[in-house]
């Protein structure tokens, strides 16, 4: 069983209990109307019906199944644990005797397997699979999911270990699966065929060709599905008024369908345009990219190669310097999801896709463990913060799949969509978040998000106090029956203008770890790089209480004159938090064309706002009152207007 710290009150504590009581429960109710979970009962013949969902819907039941685990470790709920247990019962059913279960491919072509790898995600639903076994043996301590997840794994142990490049997953997910497998069970067999994917990336030849003939075989498929759906309805006319909700628009640059087809061809969609130490540059699907880099970097972990750690290092600051929103979201384009060229970053295209920002949290992590600088650690908290939190309303039973910057009307949040794979994604990552509030290793003690919190430690307990987001207080409180000696790093975040440190009411004055000089400036206006780390080596003693308050002016964060739609303008921020403009509270106002005072802006208590906390109040040049709400919480009232930027 795993123990991480408990998250004990404040901000994410909240969050964590409606995550748990409400959206875990309403995210499952939404998977049984949509029919994703009948899909299962479909293929093993406990229901009669057809198959309803995107050739990937297997995945949205996995990702809520390994959410519902990590939500039992933390908290127990009978209702819960029986609908876990319910859907494993499902699975084991579903699942073929050597391990292959996509229902996909056994409802409608049965014996059909590893067709249109690039395409039609059956790694990805795998890789799913495995990561929702690995949070339920961790929760319940059971083998059942266990067993059943690596029955899959050995599968692609035996079909791809020595598979050629053109055998390569499109949706990148299984890498990453198979490397927390091998954390888990140690079975070498789960690295090497991680490691063996990951290198072959970037290696199909002629690969424009090889695409072609996928979608031309997924195009005949697809068909196939359909003229069964025509034949089912013939005889099942009650069935014929099943439409899954529609997506959110958005709005569509120039040219997008030629550059979708130019992305595809070339492989920067799927990241198979060049091998994995030669992408440097962020391209592409923004989910599938985040999703390699993590794998990328859990391998360099496992295995110490060196040679990984540069072009990882280059990605992310290219990445953050010219690609990524000021919210931290990742993904201009709509039509490919994905990454725009340098500086194209317009407020109204922006698709910055919640899962984008989740894949980007998970590769934060993974370089934060293993270089331990703070400005992975100070990336994570900005996205999650922002970039991430935006997909989920404050009932948790409405959500964004896309986050745009500005909106002018016609983007609501939805109970649920025909793409459902953000809610669960973010439930999994919230019910997980406690393990990334500290690491102990031998004689050092890293804190890398303030979230109260209490973690056992040797001789004891520390519990952590945070006030934030929405005021700067830190305090530790050493509740230990010995002294603890060891180095206690804190991360000083980029935000923060200036910091006190105490010690049982004594001021301290920690060794600095400064940040690398940095030429480059994000156009964004966020900089993670200037993070730094305050140490203090101490043997602790019981009773000792440290406290560490940070600043939190209102910062106005320019953008780069490149960038379209928003170069030269400004959004506001305070602590971890970017602020936008919402038309409900600023009646009458166009907030497209408003002019900000640069000198008006402060911070305002605000308990009945959207979220809570604390609100910016402002004026405009000709003195118009202006009302500014987290990001993060904006959406919650109905259809509106919102803009994060001003001219000022």
């Amino acid at each position: 069983m795993n123990t991480f710290p408990r998250l004990t009150s404040g901000f994410w504590h909240t969050r964590l209990k409606m995550n748990a009581r409400e959206a875990i429960f309403y995210q499952w109710q939404q998977l049984e109307i949509s029919g994703c979970l009948d899909n299962f009962r479909i293929a093993c013949r406990q229901k009669e019906g057809f198959r309803e969902g995107y050739f990937f819907a297997d995945s949205d039941a996995y990702k809520w199944l390994e959410a519902a685990a990590r939500i039992l470790a933390l908290e127990p709920d009978a209702r819960l644990d029986g609908l876990i247990d319910d859907l494993v019962g499902l699975l084991e059913a579903v699942q073929e005797p050597d391990g292959y279960l996509y229902t996909y491919n056994q409802i409608h072509f049965p014996g059909q397997r590893w067709v249109n790898l690039q395409i039609e995600h059956e790694f990805y639903c795998l890789g799913h699979l495995i990561e929702a076994g690995i949070a339920h043996h961790l929760a319940t301590g059971s083998q059942r999911l266990l067993d059943l997840v690596r029955r899959a794994a050995d599968l692609l142990v035996r079909d791809f270990m020595n598979a050629t490049p053109a055998q390569t997953d499109g949706h990148e997910e299984i890498e990453l699966a198979l490397l927390r497998l091998y954390r888990h069970t140690a079975h070498p067999e789960y690295l090497e065929l991680a490691r063996r994917l990951l290198e072959r990336r970037g290696r199909i030849p002629l690969f424009p060709l090889h695409i072609l003939k996928e979608f031309n075989r997924y195009q005949k498929r697809a068909a196939a599905v359909k003229a069964q759906r025509a034949a089912y309805l013939a005889t099942h006319p009650e069935h014929a008024a099943f439409q899954l909700p529609a997506d959110n628009p958005s709005k569509q640059p120039p040219f997008a369908s030629l550059r979708r087809s130019l992305d595809q061809l070339s492989g920067k969609y799927f990241q198979q345009n060049l091998p994995i130490r030669q992408q440097k540059i962020p391209v592409g699907h923004s989910v599938r990219f985040g999703y390699l880099q993590t794998a990328v970097a859990m391998l360099l972990r496992e295995t110490g190669d060196a040679s990984l750690l540069a072009p990882l290092e280059a990605a992310w600051q290219h990445m953050v310097t010219r690609r990524m929103y000021v919210t931290g979201g990742l993904g201009a384009l709509p039509f490919t999801e994905g990454f725009g060229r340098d500086y194209e970053l317009d407020p109204e295209y922006a698709y910055t896709e919640t899962c984008a920002a989740l894949a980007s949290l998970f590769w934060n992590r993974e370089m934060a463990l293993h270089t331990r600088q703070p400005r992975y650690d100070d990336l994570f908290e900005w996205q999650l913060y922002n970039a991430a939190s935006v997909g989920i309303g404050l009932d948790g039973r409405s959500y964004f799949y896309n986050n745009p910057l500005t909106c002018r009307g016609g983007i609501t949040r939805a109970g649920w969509y025909s793409v459902p794979c953000c809610p669960s994604n973010l439930s999994r990552t919230w019910a997980w978040l406690a393990q990334d509030v500290f690491d102990l290793e031998p004689g050092h003690l890293w804190v890398r998000q303030y979230l109260s919190s209490r973690w056992q430690v040797p001789g004891g307990e520390i519990q952590l106090e945070a006030d934030l987001p929405w005021q700067g207080g830190v305090s530790f409180h050493f509740n230990l029956t010995r002294d603890f000696p060891v180095t206690l790093h804190l991360r000083i975040p980029a935000w923060a203008s200036a910091f006190t440190l105490t010690l049982n009411g004594t001021p301290l004055e920690p060794d600095m770890l400064t940040p690398q000089p940095d030429s480059s400036l994000s156009a964004c206006g966020v900089n993670p790089a200037a993070a730094r780390s305050a140490s203090l080596t101490r043997a602790w003693a019981p009773g000792d209480r440290l406290e560490l308050t940070f600043e939190m002016p209102i910062r106005l964060l320019r953008q780069d004159a490149r960038l379209p739609g928003c170069g030269g303008q400004v959004a506001l921020a305070r602590g971890p938090l970017v602020y936008c403009l919402e038309s409900l509270d600023n009646p009458g106002l166009d907030l497209f064309n408003l002019e900000l005072d640069l000198a008006s802006p402060r911070a305002l208590p605000a308990p009945a706002q959207p979220g809570g906390g604390v609100q910016i109040s402002a004026r405009t040049r000709t003195g118009q009152p202006l009302t500014f709400l987290p990001y993060l919480a904006w959406g919650n009232r109905g259809p509106s207007q919102m803009t994060v930027f001003l001219k000022a």
